[in-house]
Order: structure tokens, then sequence, then C-alpha cells
């Protein structure tokens, strides 16, 4: 009964036990938690288990303080005593940290930190995670398909120069035509990709045959028609073409034309133009509506123009990116995301977009302005009135 009395708590009112009337066992403000402390043995234990354990020695019980020379000095019996927890020299006592431990944890620290840019950096390159519930983005090996166009882009390239091989027609003579394709793309509301394809075919066509000058019309109007036929859904039939050249071909004649450049061209349409990059480097730029149509104002400016024909369809495309950017910033605006995407950096996209810029300022003017008409309409944003992006030139 004495024992159980012992363990109860103290009724308030009442004085608390002391030592003697206790027995063995020591209070508890007593016990002395510090290092070195002898190990106190549980009351209620047997004596020939107390005799056991005070005869062997156990180890000291681990403290959070690490053993420093100047601790041990402390704990030397034949030196000073040293209070516990005050330092003689009025130093900060150590916290079991070691400057290497720190230097270890500022490591970590700083690791973390770049493995949680780097989640954050692969997040925002992913820029087809929201597509993945949509099949006809084909998330799954949409990388492989842009690898398969950049390997293959140059098969849709011809040389820069192929023009001094034509005997009957120039340059001046292709940019009238182009110019003049581009009105009837926008009058039959035909879709962007066959405007590219028809001046891929057209050059690829003049690359490989000499055209008299009469007939460069047939080829530019035969070359609407296979696009047409590759890429629309509903193709305008060959006497809508026979109608809005004036009637300057019959029906016959673009037929043959039609077999003439398929078996040139060996059957090849399927080629990387400018726009298939273009639409992947608009997603990466996460561009909206306005960045789009300037984008593409930017790029059939340069289906006009022969000397752009030295850039590949990626450049181009690039380029035409880079250049509405800063059009629409008005500052030098290209992320590290379109330049992944892209494979160009800035540097790469500045001789190409500062001909753009040109192209640009003289939009308005001249006799060949059907891109400038197009894009000053509402249809299109009125993309033509963004103001060149002059200080690229500087």
């Amino acid at each position: 009964m004495e024992r159980a009395r012992e363990n109860r708590r103290p009724v308030v009112g009442k004085p608390v036990p002391s030592v003697r009337d206790m027995g063995n066992r020591r209070p508890l403000r007593d016990i002395n938690n510090h290092v070195g402390a002898q190990p106190y043995p549980c009351a209620i234990a047997k004596k020939p288990m107390l005799e056991k354990k005070r005869d062997e020695q156990k180890p000291a019980p681990v403290s959070r303080r690490p053993v420093t020379r100047k601790f041990a000095a402390s704990l030397n019996p034949g030196g000073e005593p040293v209070a516990p927890g005050v330092d003689p020299h009025n130093e900060p006592i150590p916290d079991g940290t070691t400057d290497d431990d720190i230097e270890s944890v500022d490591d970590n620290d700083e690791m973390d930190e770049e493995e949680q840019n780097e989640n954050v950096d692969e997040s925002l390159m992913d820029i087809d995670s929201a597509d993945l519930g949509n099949p006809l983005a084909a998330t799954e090996y949409v990388e492989e398909i842009y690898k398969f166009y950049r390997e293959n882009e140059e098969t849709s390239c011809v040389h820069p120069d192929y023009m001094s091989s034509q005997e009957d027609i120039n340059e001046k003579m292709r940019a009238i035509l182009v110019d003049w394709l581009i009105e009837v793309h926008y009058k039959f509301e035909l879709m962007d990709e066959t405007l590219f394809l028809t001046v891929n075919i057209i050059d690829r066509f003049l690359e490989k045959k000499v055209v008299p000058r009469k007939k460069l019309q047939l080829v530019g109007v035969t070359a609407m028609l296979l696009a047409c036929k590759y890429e629309e859904v509903s193709v305008p039939v060959v006497e809508d073409l026979v109608l809005i050249s004036d009637r300057a071909y019959t029906r016959g004649q673009i037929l043959e034309m039609e077999k003439l450049i398929l078996n040139t061209l060996q059957f090849n349409m399927s080629v990387p133009t400018p726009y298939v990059f273009m639409r992947r480097f608009l997603k990466a730029a996460d561009s909206d509506k306005q960045l789009e149509l300037v984008s593409f104002f930017m790029l059939e400016l340069c289906l006009v123009e022969y000397q752009m024909l030295k850039y590949r369809p990626s450049l181009l495309a690039a380029a035409a990116v880079y250049t509405a950017q800063c059009a629409i910033n008005h500052c030098r605006h290209w992320t590290k995301i379109c330049e992944l995407h892209s494979r160009y950096s800035r540097d790469q996209l500045i001789e190409c977009s500062n001909m753009m810029v040109q192209f640009h300022q003289k939009a308005g003017g001249g006799k060949l302005t059907g891109v400038h008409r197009k894009y000053s309409t509402l249809k299109f944003g009125c993309a033509a009135k963004v103001e060149p992006a002059v200080f690229l030139l500087l």
C-alpha cells in the first residue's frame, strides 16, 4: 500500500512527501540528465539485479551536445568546474554541427532548389500536356513528327539562284504571280497550308523545268489545283480556275500541265513547308490571335520575295514569330521555350528578322500589295497595321 501511495500524484494543499518518505526513489526534480551523470536504478528492481547493474559499466546517455575539447575539459574533475551550458570564454556552445555540415546542408538546399527549378522548367517546356486528351494533337509522337520534318525540310528547299536557269522569266514575274495567287487564295477562302504548298510546288517545278513567260500563270493556277487536291476537303473545280485566270487557258491545258508537274516532281507533294513549323512555334510561344495573325502576315510577305528562298522553312517560321513578338511587345522577345522547340537562338534569327522588318515597312507601298490588303481587313485582325519593329534594325 505504501508503494501504491508513493506513485500517486499529490493532492493540492497537501505537503509533498520528502525523499526519506519516498524510500529509495528520487524525486523527479533531482534527476540529473547532464552528460556523465550516473544512471539511477529503478526503485522496484530486485537487489541482485541492482548489484549486477551497478557492477556493470553502462555507456553514458547520448546527448545532443558533441564532445569538444572545451566540453571535455569541463568534464575533467581535475580542472576548474564549469557550469553546464556555460562557455568560460563567453563563446557560443556549438550545437553539434560543423562547418562541413553547414556547407553540406547549404549545398543540399541549393540542389533542392535547382531540382525544383528543373522540374518547373520541364513542366513549362512540355507544351503538349494540355492536349493529352486530344487525339488530333498526336502528343504521343509529335516530337518524332517534327524531327522528321527537320530532317527532310531540305528536300522542300530549292536552290536560291534557280531563276538564273530560266530564259524568259525573272524574279519580278515570280513575285507578281505569287502576289496574284495570294489574292486568289483569299477569294476562294482556302486553308493556309494550301497557299504555302502552292508556292513550294511552283518553285520546285521552275527549278527543274524552263517555262516560257506566257505559261507562267498556267503553272501557278495548276500548282494551286494540286495543292487544293492535297490539302482541301472541298476542291475548286477546274472551270473556276479557268474563270479566275480570265480564260487565258483551257481546261485541257490545265489538266495537261497537272500531269507535267506531277511527273516532274515525281508525285512528291508531302514536303514540310513553313506552315507546319509555324504552327509548332506559335504553340511554343503560347500565342494569342494577334500574335498568330501578325506572324502569318510576316511569313506571307516572305512568299513574294525571291531572295527569301535561301532560308529554310523552319528558320522562316521562327523568324516570323520572333519578329511578330518584337512588333507587338516593342522589345526583343524570344523565350527559352521558343528556342528549345525551334532549335534557333535569337542571334540566328536576327538576319532573317531584319529583312522581314524591311518588308513590313514597304508592304503598303509599291505595286504588290496583295498581302498588305489581305491583312488590313477585319477578318485578319488588321495585322498589317501593327507598327514595324524598326528597333531591330539598329
